[in-house]
């Protein structure tokens, strides 16, 4: 049977709904893992552009001066140009330029001006480029899966202990009413004592009774209040903010006879955990190819094309073009060992990864079993309970018949309401256990794996605009 994705519906509980609709936008901790997600995504992007060459303008001014030495290199191989050119001559012009650089005398200041476009590309002869993007998206799926398993387990949080608060809270109403009764059976056994009619035993153990189920009172209002401050909480609210939303009882959401659960052999495509350990374990395949190519050369093409000259007005004339072009070749000779440790932690990387995914799966299916478990024995426990609470109903209307009738005292009468007071309290957490068993029964399945998350970029966007204060 296919499960709804809000499958806290199937409670018809408004506050409940009410409630889980609101956890998406205000949940804290889903709020994180939506920022995190968008880290991983921005990661991504970064190791996609290794794949493409990068374009960069440069501009450049460098004021100098050339040695004699370097002075005279390049004028004598200008001329060696202009003689090869010339027959043999060196021409007037060259001839003062080698006297005076021989001299060192009158060597010029240059102003050197450049603009330019240069580009890099790494050629992925051996994938690391690859290797390191598969890396980075296998990483942005295990952090969606972790954003999803984040959400499923605080829905399940807020189902759960909103039955545990409902539950609570028709165990208070049930106890109040108790105390009431059993203090009239303390009067009663007072009076009965000062009539001699009862032991001081009797007086005694009706007012222990009473002290006992007071205490209870105390703390199940304790617990009330707590459960309150820990709904309020996974909303991101300040304590006792919903306490008004919440006082009333509404009483434990009714478990429906037929609950649609979906097929537990589909848990491996329903369990976020299951697939972002999958996922981890393909990002340690990627990063071992990518630390095993680190120790292949690594070959870059460079390449820019500009302009070059020693005057800025003359900076983008067509005669002052300039370019490069070509390879350039990086081979790891000796790295202390480096390359072979890092190799190493990544092969051990995948071997932790390998062993968490097979934890992970035998986890899931411990946990759907001992939910299934639990929910199943849950369901005989509660028939066991509504079958007292209907025999103590009886027993009950049975004294009242006997008092009618002069058979029997109003004491008995007390007795009897006070035993089917304490059967319903069991019944009522029967109740809110097995609401509890199902929360966690969902939660064990993979919780609402039919529907679509909200876009996290959506979400992120949304947090960011939150948090910037405004003009």
């Amino acid at each position: 049977m296919k499960a709804d994705s809000h499958w806290w519906q199937i409670f018809h509980d408004p506050e409940l709904t009410s409630l889980e609709d609101r956890l998406v936008n205000q949940n804290l901790s889903f709020r994180l893992a939506t920022a995190n997600l968008a880290q991983s995504r921005a990661q991504l992007i970064m190791a996609g552009a290794e794949r493409f060459p990068a374009l960069s303008a440069t501009g450049s001014y460098q004021r100098s001066q050339y040695s004699t030495k370097q002075l005279q290199e390049i004028i004598g191989h200008v001329a060696g140009g202009i003689a090869k050119s010339e027959g043999g001559s060196i021409g007037s012009t060259v001839g003062p330029m080698l006297q005076d650089a021989a001299g060192g005398a009158n060597i010029p200041l240059l102003n050197q001006w450049r603009s330019a476009i240069d580009a890099t590309y790494e050629i992925d002869l051996w994938g690391r480029v690859a290797h390191q993007y598969d890396a980075a998206k296998a990483d942005l799926q295990a952090t969606d899966e972790e954003r999803r398993s984040v959400l499923i387990a605080q829905q399940a949080d807020m189902a759960h202990g909103y039955m545990s608060l409902r539950g609570d809270q028709q165990r208070l109403k049930i106890l109040r009413d108790n105390i009431k009764v059993l203090t009239q059976i303390a009067t009663i056994a007072q009076d009965r004592y000062r009539g001699g009619l009862v032991t001081e035993l009797d007086v005694d153990s009706a007012q222990a009774r009473l002290h006992d189920t007071q205490g209870q009172e105390a703390q199940l209002e304790q617990a009330v209040a707590q459960e309150e401050n820990a709904l309020a909480l996974l909303l991101g609210a300040p304590p006792e903010s919903l306490n008004a939303e919440l006082e009333k009882n509404a009483g434990v959401p009714v478990v429906p006879p037929i609950v649609p659960v979906g097929i537990p052999s589909e848990l491996a495509h329903r369990r976020p955990d299951i697939r972002e350990a999958e996922a981890r374990l393909r990002g340690a395949v990627a990063e071992v190819g990518e630390a095993t190519a680190d120790f292949y050369p690594k070959v870059t093409i460079n390449a820019d094309f500009g302009f070059q000259t020693l005057s800025f007005r003359d900076l983008g004339f067509w005669n002052a073009r300039a370019w490069n072009v070509g390879p350039s070749i990086s081979l790891p000779i000796f790295q202390g060992g480096r390359l072979y440790g890092q190799l190493e932690l990544k092969k051990y990387a995948q071997k932790a990864a390998a062993i968490s995914y097979q934890q992970t799966v035998i986890k899931a299916w411990h946990d759907v079993d001992n939910a299934l478990i639990a929910y199943r024995d849950e369901q005989l426990h509660r028939q066991g309970l509504q079958n007292a609470v209907n025999d103590n109903s009886k027993a009950l209307m049975l004294a009242q018949s006997q008092y009618r009738s002069g058979l029997t005292n109003y004491l008995n009468v007390l007795n009897a309401q006070a035993q089917l007071q304490s059967a319903q309290l069991d019944l009522a957490n029967s109740d809110a256990t097995l609401a509890t068993n199902l929360t966690r029964l969902y939660n064990a399945l993979g919780g609402g794996w039919e529907d679509a998350l909200p876009d996290s970029r959506d979400v992120a966007k949304a947090q960011l605009a939150s948090a910037t204060p405004g003009p």
